[in-house]
């Protein structure tokens, strides 16, 4: 029963590629095993191959050129401080964004689909361990958060963790592992990214990564809107009442998880989706643009961003543009809706040219590419802030909410994050009169953590028990 069963998908995946002309997927399918036949059925099934062949026409035949707006100008934002003529709205939006938390409204999404593979990680990156005094793992960093705004608002928040194939099984298990880091797990949603396969640069097909397996590779964190979608997870949402989405990426553990204040400026003004901004370091600074172009918010790459542009300064000798987009955004759960109505996100696919190591059609050979041989297709999620007839931005504080884990070393690493993660913690001391020890240039010399299941704002540390001082050299859990 099982063989014919497997005859029958076999046939039907053959006639499905090749009315897309990529038949070629099953060229090695009668020197396989059982299991790796399934193995590549599954694979094939997952494809939209209608979808891929509109790209491989569109974006790999041919090669879209790139599209400026006729008119680029910075995007207006709330700061970070209120000024004397803002403090009302922070006030309205903060009691707003509360409200939205104590009544359901607000769930968690986390995108957490990547390996940890820059950093040396033999895993998914949300188990990686982030922390300075106990090495928590990033995703126990956004639990403790998620498990104090519930108790701080009375409600529980849903959380949704958007995977992948390739992490899927794995991160589940590490959540139950560690018994879901103290979380309902009814509340906790996981469900994979699509995958779309790359393709050869000059033929258009896909690729195949060994004789079982296609060359598949993320769609994009664009994509998490669509499987959002294609998961049943909005389905979900919508049957608990929620009505806001809070994105955040995995490998920041300081983010906020859900922000009332920014929750609420979002809601006041009915923007469908919203952004936090920090100030670019530089003008070059390897972060998205968030501009006004032809009057919508738009997010421009840094590298298309003209040079002249980049380098405009204002009469107080700021950048411009400063506005760099990080990946957190509040989005209404009926716009991701509207845009996946009829079964088609309504975002456009980028093309990257990328060096993919793949089989020899004729062989079955491993190829190694030294250059660029292929084309890799994927959506961004702020090609939906241009949809939008209004959109919030929002200042942010890097040293408050943003401490990525990117790389091994250097800028955005775990030495960063680390040190950033010790000065919130010191800084939110010393607002509370507790002494922290520094040196002449003002740099911390302690190392401290601040569990999140105690405290997500400065606020919070007002029902603790604190230490007067900190010894200098001292590690200190608090």
């Amino acid at each position: 029963m099982a063989e014919l069963d497997r005859q029958s998908r076999y046939e039907a995946a053959l006639r499905q590629l090749e009315a897309v002309e990529q038949a070629h997927v099953l060229r090695f399918y009668e020197e396989l095993s059982e299991a790796s036949r399934d193995r590549l059925l599954d694979q094939i099934e997952s494809v939209d191959w209608p979808e891929v062949a509109r790209l491989v026409e569109s974006h790999v035949r041919q090669k879209p050129e790139p599209h400026l707006p006729e008119t680029i100008e910075p995007a207006p934002w709330y700061p970070y401080e209120p000024g004397a003529e803002q403090a009302q709205t922070y006030h309205a939006a903060r009691a707003r964004g509360e409200a939205l938390l104590r009544d359901g409204k607000v769930a968690a999404f986390t995108v957490a689909g990547g390996q940890g593979t820059r950093l040396g990680w033999d895993g998914p990156k949300g188990t990686f361990p982030a922390t300075p005094v106990r090495g928590l793992p990033l995703f126990g960093c956004l639990a403790e958060y998620l498990q104090r705004a519930e108790e701080k608002f009375g409600a529980p928040i849903p959380w949704y963790v958007m995977t992948s194939p390739a992490n899927d099984r794995v991160t589940r298990d590490f959540f139950r592992e560690h018994e879901h880091f103290g979380l309902d797990p009814e509340q906790i949603m996981f469900f994979p990214q699509g995958m779309l396969p790359a393709f050869d640069m000059a033929t258009g097909r896909a690729l195949l990564e060994a004789k079982d397996r296609l060359a598949l590779s993320p769609n994009g964190h664009g994509g998490s809107l669509k499987a959002l979608h294609a998961s049943g997870a909005l389905e979900d949402m919508r049957r608990r009442g929620i009505e806001q989405i809070s994105y955040t990426q995995v490998d920041n553990p300081l983010v906020r998880m859900v922000d009332p204040l920014f929750l609420g400026l979002h809601n006041l003004e009915a923007a469908p989706m919203s952004s936090k901004m920090l100030p670019k370091a530089h003008p070059y600074e390897k972060v998205g643009n968030l501009c006004r172009a032809d009057g919508r918010v738009t997010v421009i790459e840094y590298s298309d961003l003209p040079a002249e542009l980049a380098e405009q300064r204002d009469e107080d000798g700021e950048l411009r543009f400063r506005a760099g987009s990080i990946a957190i955004h509040a989005i209404e759960r009926s716009f991701v809706e509207e845009l996946n109505r009829g079964g088609e996100l309504a975002l456009p696919f980028h093309r990257a040219e990328k060096k993919v190591p793949h089989i020899d059609l004729e062989t079955g050979e491993a190829i190694k590419p030294e250059q660029p041989n292929a084309v890799k297709l994927e959506m961004f999620v702020f090609d939906a802030l241009p949809l939008c007839e209004n959109s919030v931005i929002y200042e942010t504080d890097r040293i408050d909410e943003f401490a990525p884990i990117k790389n091994a070393e250097g800028d955005d690493s775990p030495a960063t994050s680390k040190r950033i993660q010790a000065e919130r913690a010191a800084r939110w001391l010393e607002r509370h009169h507790v002494t922290v020890p520094r040196d002449r240039d003002g740099e911390l010399e302690a190392t401290l953590e601040l569990p999140q299941r105690k405290a997500i704002e400065p606020e919070d540390l007002a029902a603790l028990e604190l230490p007067t001082r900190i010894e200098a050299g001292e590690t200190r859990l608090l």
